[in-house]
């Protein structure tokens, strides 16, 4: 199945509109990060050129996410991270022996096709009772970063000088759709490369934009 990745400017031209379509979801994160001591979704002035547009900044299979999951979440408890062929259960038993850890990543902790990143400082995803039942957890795009540079080195890539990011897709792909294929790489670990260069290429316009991630 399809993951697509979107960038959604924070700027009062769509934000402070009547008809924002991401009203619903913007209070309710504004709500969570109050009562968790922090300040709302940052909104900013709209600059042609500079703010970006609503659009998919990435593409890829949803097994392909659940692969680099796991591969930082191995690397996180300590265990040696070997390449598979398909996700087993293993990864399941890794999520519930490792729960506690696993909620406190805002790469792990997150749905597939839900909750949103904003480019907010906070140590873990947020998250009320409605949230995990409609929208999904809250996490911050600075902590997703620094998760993705802590596991790239396991996976043969430099964060400081990564490989370019694959191009988005040219138009929305629906949930039963199959992913593009990503582009030939020869690493055992492939699939959570390509994964990872989406995701770091999201966090990176996140911050840079002053941009919200959400899965579509």
């Amino acid at each position: 199945m399809a993951c697509d990745l979107w960038l959604v400017p924070l700027v009062d031209v769509l934000c402070h509109t009547p008809d924002n379509p991401f009203a619903e979801e913007l209070a309710q994160y504004n709500a969570v990060l109050a009562e968790n001591g922090l300040p709302p979704v940052p909104v900013y002035q709209y600059m042609p050129g500079l703010s970006g547009d609503v659009a998919p900044v990435a593409g890829f299979d949803y097994d392909a996410l659940h692969f680099l999951r796991r591969a930082y979440l191995l690397q996180l408890c300590g265990l040696p991270l070997t390449p598979v062929g398909e996700l087993g259960g293993d990864y399941e038993q890794l999520l519930e022996m490792f729960e506690s850890t696993a909620q406190q990543s805002h790469l792990v902790w997150h749905y597939d096709h839900a909750g949103a990143y904003v480019p907010l400082d906070f140590p873990q995803p947020l998250s009320t009772e409605d949230m995990l039942a409609g929208g999904g957890p809250l996490g911050s795009s600075q902590a997703l970063l620094r998760e993705l540079e802590q596991v790239a080195p396991a996976l043969g890539i430099d964060p400081a000088n990564p490989p370019a990011a694959p191009e988005p897709p040219s138009a929305p792909t629906e949930l039963e759709q199959p992913a593009a294929p990503a582009p030939y790489d020869p690493s055992p670990f492939a699939r959570e490369r390509h994964v990872w260069l989406g995701l770091h290429a999201a966090a990176t316009r996140s911050l840079a934009q002053g941009s919200m991630i959400v899965f579509s």
